[in-house]
């Protein structure tokens, strides 16, 4: 299994809007600039948030990106679904209702009325991993840059993005 880098992409550049004045909002341009990847990519990416309603596009010159709802109710999840889409991750085809034994009628109607244990498997642990997911927000990213990254390049990551805000 292996989500994109539009995820990692997405939650990066999340988590610059968090500190976006209500009034403000950061382009593309600028966001694709200060991470060193394309343009036209992080705008698809940008496509997807807005139609899941984690970011809100602002038309217009002095236009861009803002959060749409408050970082705490934005969780990893959330951009992760947004972003790959909502399909499970481990897509069962039910090939033991194919097997050899099912040539036998009533064993294959036995086989059809039980539940793949491989299957009840793979999707119990597709949900620990969204509800780990769906436990970290924005907001907790943001505090856990606090405190991994110095203050100094905090700031300067803010600066950056305020002096681009409108304009």
């Amino acid at each position: 299994m292996q989500y994109s880098i539009g995820v990692e992409y997405a939650l990066h550049c999340l988590v610059y809007l968090i500190d976006t004045p209500s009034d403000a909002t950061i382009g593309i341009k600028e966001l694709s600039a200060f991470q060193g990847i394309s343009e036209t990519y992080l705008s698809k990416i940008f496509g997807k948030l807005t139609k899941a309603g984690i970011v809100r596009s602002v038309p217009g010159v002095k236009g861009g990106y803002k959060l749409a709802k408050p970082p705490a109710e934005i969780s990893f999840w959330d951009v992760v679904e947004a972003v790959e889409g909502k399909s499970p991750i481990f897509q069962c085809k039910n090939i033991k209702d194919n097997s050899y034994l099912c040539r036998d009628e009533e064993y294959a109607a036995c086989t059809r009325a039980t539940p793949c244990v491989i299957n009840l498997t793979m999707r119990d642990a597709e949900e620990t991993m969204r509800n780990h997911l769906r436990n970290k927000s924005l907001i907790w990213l943001n505090e856990e840059l606090d405190r991994v990254l110095t203050p100094k390049a905090r700031q300067e990551t803010r600066d950056y993005f305020a002096q681009g805000i409108g304009g």
